[in-house]
């Protein structure tokens, strides 16, 4: 959305708030709150049925009540799902120095100062360490859950009961070996409360829609029912089948029999149970579908030792502010984005990452929230807190995700809207036609209650958003953060990959590599030497060099005598007595130094390999030549050849000259390469590719990444990068590693398979029993249980989505 920078013409304001959708049962219920919603004037809605979530933008003059208000009016039940409030202020320490006496009420007071807070908004706190109306943080992750606990026992109960009650009769109906004489009042007595107590679900949601004029898969599944059952009362009290010695056959298609002497007490309890059996596989499955946004929701450590006036103060997560320094013991998870500012460990992040091997940090190193700490103590200063985290960020991502709908999934939404009255002229349709050609009201009737209970639009409603909640999830699990559905369906089109080189291909800091020294002098001489002399600059390369010689020799670098350095050639001083010159062969010639031919021949190698050479001279004679570069990954090579393997053709993309370029499309196994490339070109770059007909996806990290990732038609970030890539990026990989880029197209190509294949089961479902149904090829009872079942195979056949590696 544009904006103005005059007051005369202010852009206009929109909010989003998010709604917990209670009482809708199939798709179709989510097409109505939908279509309402979005009647409603400035209003943009989506409702998402598996998620049983509404994601709502609206303009000025429309309040979150008046959303709230046209779902009830709609026959259901909303409630705005809590935002996170405002981060803390860091704490002011007291005038006199002293340690707070009471942290908790000093927090408080902190918090006093967002007063006016949005519905939902108080002390409790939810995993990502947001502050949440009491109750809320447990009402959200169950939201999530498609079903509390009680209400999935409740259903359990519900289902239990039916079952027992409804197995007698359904033998009785289908055995006629079991039929006594006076069998069917005993079906009538087990059946009642089946269609009254467990069939009450359908019947008091069939009623709420009635009143509203509307019809959902619950308005088939009563009238059905129902139907059943008051013919069978029908038949026994004013019929011949209540009298006794009658028996009743069973058959798979529609029964053609005397219309008085037949009842249907079996479809009418053997549907209800069928369906409740199927909604409780349905909702548990969903419950594990949203398992891994759960998971990672609360993920987050509950509380953190500040320190506050010298002194460790134990807060909860939610009170801390950005500034604030905590402390992390061995074994415990780090409350919050930051900075070590004391000690070193080993942290392991794959609970994020899905990285396995734990990392090294130290002073002046970043660490994320929710990692642990494996070893060491570590005294952390908070970068970022509440929903600036990579935590926080990284559940929002994932839950947009899960309520984004694929193209696929809109046209599904549509036929759903518009299914269930289609059905019930059809079912009425059957019932004359029927009885027009075969004069046989029991055939008639038995088919078009087969046609009711057969037609239901769920599995449609399920198709994509399961698929989503699973390969979302799924993808987190493995660092892997899926912006939405749309992205899925761009992965099946991609055919070129564009890799930036500097912290995408390669680690993006300078590395030392090699050391080639003339005879009579070691390495590890010319590492402590050279190293300890340009430890004292603050040059890449010199830092390079440093780092990589205490590395290689294991022991503390010498303090330099001296030190100065010289402007665009490098550094000269006094190491341990030695008079040393770190730098270009120009600063040692200039002192008389000359290169022997075996030095000069290791920088012109290092040069055609894209690597910069420094010499190293002490005491008047060149002893070394080091190579330094901005060295290759180690999963690089590898991650090419699975791209390959995809069908991707890769392309590398660098700022560097030409011969660093080649230099590393050689090692990694890349073809096309384009070098010496300035940041606002690498935009046109991308949008040549896209002219010649390719379908382009980019890896980047930078801030001179970000135009081009969103310019290319998939756009991938890496975690390890700026907040501006991981902003204009479609996938974000949350670990560092070029191989998780084609674990993550898998992944999305997978997620899109399943949703297809969904989809397909479940328009193919819809398409095949209907004319079965019509035709009198099915029973009504066999026709509940294959309704029933349908939604539960959709939602199985995500969740295989579970076990993607």
């Amino acid at each position: 959305m544009a904006s103005t920078t005059t007051a005369e013409a202010p852009a206009a304001e929109f909010s989003e708030t998010e709604l917990t959708i209670g009482g809708m049962t199939c798709a179709s219920c989510a097409a109505r709150v939908e279509k309402k919603l979005n009647r409603m004037d400035g209003v943009t809605a989506t409702v998402n049925y598996a998620t049983e979530r509404a994601r709502v933008s609206f303009g000025e003059g429309t309040e979150v009540a008046d959303l709230v208000a046209v779902v009830e009016k709609t026959g259901y039940t909303a409630r705005p799902v809590p935002r996170p409030a405002p981060a803390p202020a860091p704490p002011s320490p007291s005038p006199s120095g002293a340690p707070e006496a009471d942290a908790s009420r000093q927090s408080d007071a902190t918090g006093q100062s967002d007063a006016t807070e949005r519905p939902g908004e108080t002390d409790e706190t939810d995993a990502a360490g947001e502050p949440q109306e009491p109750g809320e943080a447990a009402a959200t992750a169950e939201s999530a859950e498609n079903g509390t606990p009680d209400s999935l026992a409740a259903l359990r109960l519900r289902l239990l009961v039916s079952a027992v009650l409804s197995l007698p009769v359904v033998l009785l109906a289908m055995i006629p070996a079991l039929q006594f004489d006076n069998w069917p009042w005993l079906s009538l007595t087990l059946a009642a409360p089946v269609v009254v107590w467990g069939g009450l679900p359908f019947h008091r949601a069939s009623w709420t829609n009635l009143r509203h004029g509307a019809a959902t898969m619950d308005t088939l599944v009563s009238i059905g029912t129902l139907a059943a059952f008051g013919w069978s009362l029908w038949a026994l009290f004013f019929g011949d089948a209540g009298m006794p010695g009658m028996r009743h056959g069973f058959d798979l298609t529609v029964s053609r029999a005397d219309a008085a002497s037949t009842i249907y007490l079996e479809v009418a309890s053997g549907v209800i149970t069928f369906i409740l059996l199927g909604r409780y596989l349905e909702a548990r499955s969903k419950r594990k579908a949203g398992s891994a946004l759960r998971a990672l929701m609360h993920l987050g450590a509950k509380d953190v030792a500040v320190i506050r006036g010298g002194r460790e103060v134990r807060v909860p997560v939610g009170r801390l502010a950005v500034g604030d320094r905590f402390v992390v013991r061995p074994g415990e998870k780090i409350a919050t984005d930051g900075t070590v500012v004391e000690g070193s460990s080993a942290v392991d992040a794959s609970m994020l990452t899905g990285e396995s091997v734990p990392v090294d940090v130290t002073v002046g190193e970043p660490v994320t929230g929710a990692t642990v700490n494996a070893s060491g103590r570590l005294v952390v200063e908070a970068t970022r807190v509440g929903a600036d985290t990579q935590l926080a960020r990284m559940a929002k991502l994932v839950e947009d995700a899960q309520n984004g709908k694929a193209a696929a999934q809109r046209l599904a939404d549509r036929i759903s809207a518009v299914f269930v009255p289609v059905v019930l002229l059809i079912a009425l349709g059957t019932l004359v036609a029927w009885l027009l050609i075969t004069d046989d009201a029991t055939a008639a009737f038995t088919a078009a209650v087969a046609v009711l209970i057969i037609a239901c639009p769920c599995a449609l409603g399920l198709a994509t958003p399961t698929a989503l909640m699973v390969g979302t999830g799924r993808g987190a699990q493995l660092g892997i953060l899926i912006k939405g559905p749309e992205v899925l369906e761009t992965t099946r089109r991609v055919d070129t990959i564009v890799l930036d080189k500097t912290g995408t291909v390669t680690t993006g800091r300078m590395t030392l590599l090699n050391v080639h020294t003339t005879h009579g002098t070691t390495e590890t001489d010319v590492l402590r030497i050279a190293g300890a002399l340009e430890h004292s600059s603050e040059h890449p390369i010199a830092q390079a060099v440093a780092v990589g010689a205490a590395e290689r020799t294991g022991t503390a670098l010498p303090t330099p005598e001296s030190f100065a350095g010289v402007p665009g050639l490098g550094v000269r001083g006094t190491v341990e007595g030695h008079q040393v010159l770190v730098g270009r062969p120009k600063l040692l010639s200039e002192a008389g130094v000359a290169l022997p031919q075996a030095l000069t021949d290791a920088m012109t190698d290092a040069a055609a390999k894209g690597r910069t050479a420094i010499a190293v001279a002490w005491d008047g004679e060149a002893r070394a030549v080091i190579e330094v570069a901005d060295a290759i990954k180690d999963s690089s090579a590898a991650a090419v050849a699975e791209l390959r393997a995809l069908g991707l053709r890769p392309v590398l993309l660098t700022g560097d000259n030409r011969a660093v370029a080649d230099a590393v499309a050689r090692t990694t196994g890349i073809d096309e390469v384009y070098a010496e490339v300035l940041p606002e070109e690498k935009v046109e770059l991308i949008q040549r590719l896209q002219a010649e007909g390719r379908t382009v996806a980019m890896v980047g990290d930078g801030v001179n990444d970000a135009a081009a990732l969103a310019t290319a038609d998939l756009g991938l970030a890496m975690g390890t990068g700026t907040d501006a890539a991981i902003e204009a990026s479609d996938l974000t990989l949350v670990r560092g590693d070029l191989k998780v880029a084609a674990d993550a197209i898998r992944l999305s190509r997978s997620t899109l398979a399943t949703i297809r294949g969904n989809l397909f089961w479940a328009f193919g479902y819809n398409v095949a029993a209907l004319p079965l149904a019509a035709f009198g090829l099915l029973n009504p009872m066999i026709a509940g249980a294959a309704m029933a079942f349908s939604s539960v195979f959709v939602v199985t056949n995500s969740l295989r989505l579970r076990s993607f590696t």
